[in-house]
């Protein structure tokens, strides 16, 4: 728990539109597992509270909106930092336009190890929470 608390920390607040550098595989997929569940219970204080509350049941919450502009920038700055880890560039990115397939092959490429030493994109991420992305 508390190493998702502190990848998103990273992400969201220290390197909220940062697309240089790397990523960990582990500082990527505890940011994407923390911005998962905040999604669910966003989604829930819409869909019981706040909606009901603007007389909008059943709508699509301000809430889940605000969050979603919020957490774009960061999403896409880990999500290249994550490809600078593996050694690819960012604009790999550009595959989540082709349906499915792009989205498969991010998602081959984002659980891929990291490359061992320094790369074109700069040094490992030293961040050292548990299950780091080196292995």
């Amino acid at each position: 728990m508390e190493d998702m608390i502190a990848a998103f920390r990273k992400v969201f607040l220290r390197n909220y539109a940062t697309f240089a550098g790397r990523a960990s595989r582990s500082e990527f997929w505890w940011y994407v597992l923390a911005v998962f569940l905040l999604n669910i219970v966003v989604n829930l204080i819409d869909a019981f509270a706040v909606s009901p509350l603007l007389g909008m049941p059943g709508e699509t919450g301000i809430l889940s909106a605000l969050l979603g502009l919020a957490l774009i920038l960061p999403g896409l700055a880990v999500s290249s930092r994550r490809l600078h880890d593996t050694g690819r560039s960012a604009w790999w990115l550009l595959l989540w336009l082709i349906p499915l397939i792009g989205m498969l092959v991010l998602i081959y490429f984002y659980i891929q190890p990291s490359e061992e030493g320094p790369n074109r994109f700069g040094a490992p991420d030293p961040w050292g929470g548990a299950g780091s992305g080196t292995a």
